[in-house]
């Protein structure tokens, strides 16, 4: 598209209101307007220039604040019903994830588990959102910075008559000496630390420039703000996840690439008593216990390097006591006590007995958390697991398990005798067997029960903080930047023996106008009119006298 030349000589890119030199309307349609629109300085934006290619649509489509202010509210919608339920990360669970919210909220947990709303920092969908915002930011950004620093750079002392007069703040008046008066408002200026340029006579006074870029600093700080918590989602830079783990195991520790491992070798709970202060006694009496302390005894290793499929060599790093408050942190991660579970069944021992004598012929233990198919007795017998139900219900008249928590753990044993090769069936559980395929000769009868505490721990990293904080700070001085300082610029012209004087800011007008009177106090330049005060003065005027008529 073709540029657009001033009578001033400054060739001003296509779309361009005002002349970016002078300040001379450009566009027709503004002749009509008593006052001119300064937010971007009349220059020319590429989303209201350019509206051809798909690039341009996209372009446009971004740098609208209305789309932006929209994809903040539906993020924010978003965020709020993310608050109603418990994100997936924050339960201790061992069912499945869409079976704890259908049974513990009904329809309503149904609904929400499918929308994605119990994962949902996690979800697809909601960092689409986010990406969004940052590319609207972007856009909004660049489509109004770039065109207001370039008007502001290429603007020149000697402004257009018709520019002046369409400010805010004027004034003019016919002045046969304006030498003596101009040095001494000149005089003024520099003292309240304006920048003045003076240029054949006239002036231009400016001051707060920087204050312009208060909100595109602000939407630098929300940028680097969201690529931080963009980068949440990136592997390696944030880890929270739930480690459950007994007594005597060595797990490896999630999100660290099987790079450490945690042995748990014992978990304390600590209880108040009344040695400990009168001011526990009543919680004592009503609650029955007051958790005092609980903690984990661990040991920390980092695995060595080892081949594909090969057994880990763990080097041990240190000793430590995981409690509330007082985490294990190594290499950025951190990892904290959060919850317990006392007395969990580990192991249940049955014992092959023939059900007339009641002679035994061995026993099998049963390790809940991996258990063996085949148990052999020797002698001819032998145990196999046909079946294991961790929470067992019935539904519909077949056995099944409602998690993967041995809460009510039941069996199927095929037992196999010498005198039964080809096996009995005999389903059992705590204090309790059932024989399925009619009378038999043996059962496996419960012996007894090995308990166990798990430690719930918490693994956290998080990398992305320095980055967050890092935006949020610029954010702030974004803020302060356009909050506590305002851009002032203030012209002075003579123009056949007349002197105009014209006032803009970009915030407070009343005291932007007090101070350009204090400067033009005791010469003979005008104090300049506030045209948007009169023109509503003059509007109220005229409607009371219409009433009184």
């Amino acid at each position: 598209m073709e540029k657009v030349k001033c009578e001033c000589g400054h060739i001003n890119p296509h779309g361009t209101i005002l002349c970016e030199a002078c300040g001379k309307i450009l566009d027709e349609k503004m002749n009509q307007n008593e006052l001119l629109d300064m937010r971007y300085e009349g220059s020319a934006r590429r989303s209201q220039t350019y509206n051809k290619t798909i690039i341009d649509k996209v372009w446009n489509f971004f740098s609208s604040v209305k789309v932006g202010v929209t994809l903040i509210v539906v993020t924010l919608i978003a965020s709020i019903i993310g608050t109603v339920l418990p994100q997936e990360g924050n339960l201790s669970i061992q069912i499945p994830v869409n079976q704890y919210y259908e049974e513990r909220y009904g329809w309503f947990g149904k609904i929400y588990y499918t929308l994605g709303f119990h994962d949902l920092y996690g979800s697809w969908w909601y960092l689409l959102l986010i990406a969004s915002i940052g590319v609207s930011l972007v856009i909004c950004s660049l489509d109004r910075v770039i065109p207001l620093y370039k008007a502001l750079k290429n603007q020149k002392v000697t402004r257009n008559s018709g520019f002046l007069k369409r400010q805010r703040l004027y004034s003019e008046k016919q002045i046969d000496n304006t030498v003596g008066d101009i040095a001494i408002v000149k005089g003024r200026l520099t003292k309240k630390r304006y920048n003045v340029m003076e240029e054949n006579g006239n002036l231009l006074a400016e001051k707060g420039r920087f204050s312009r870029w208060g909100p595109y600093i602000n939407h630098i700080g929300l940028i680097i703000f969201l690529i931080g918590a963009m980068l949440r989602f990136a592997p390696g830079f944030y880890v929270n996840e739930a480690l459950w783990i007994k007594e005597g195991d060595t797990l490896a520790i999630p999100g660290t690439n099987k790079e450490y491992y945690l042995t748990n070798h014992q978990f304390i709970l600590e209880l108040y008593d009344e040695s400990d202060g009168e001011v526990y006694k009543e919680a004592l009496n009503q609650k029955g216990g007051v958790v005092k302390n609980y903690q984990s005894n661990i040991t920390l290793y980092k695995a060595e390097e080892s081949l594909p499929g090969e057994k880990p060599k763990l080097h041990k790093l240190e000793d430590y006591q995981i409690q509330v408050n007082k985490p294990l942190k190594f290499d950025q991660y951190a990892i904290y006590q959060s919850s317990y579970r006392l007395n969990e069944i580990a192991k249940m021992t049955f014992s092959l007995t023939d059900k007339e004598s009641g002679q035994t012929f061995g026993d099998i233990t049963i390790d809940l958390t991996n258990p063996e198919e085949n148990y052999d007795l020797g002698n001819g017998y032998h145990v196999e697991l046909m079946s294991y139900f961790p929470d067992f219900q019935i539904v519909d008249g077949e056995p099944s398990t409602k998690s993967s928590k041995p809460v009510n753990p039941a069996f199927a044993f095929k037992m196999v005798t010498p005198d039964k090769p080809q096996g009995e069936v005999s389903f059992a559980a705590i204090q309790q067997t059932i024989e399925p395929m009619g009378e038999n000769k043996y059962k496996m009868t419960f012996k007894s029960v090995d308990t166990v505490n798990y430690s719930g721990l918490t693994v956290r990293k998080d990398l992305t903080l320095p980055i967050i904080a890092l935006g949020g700070v610029i954010f702030l001085i974004g803020v302060a930047q356009g909050s506590f300082w305002y851009h002032r610029r203030i012209w002075l012209k003579q123009e056949n023996g007349v002197i105009l004087l014209a006032g803009h800011t970009n915030k407070n007008w009343y005291g932007f106008a007090k101070e350009i009177e204090t400067i033009v106090h005791g010469t003979k330049i005008p104090v300049p009119v506030d045209q948007t005060l009169l023109k509503e003065k003059k509007a109220m005027e005229g409607q009371g006298g219409k009433s009184v008529g």
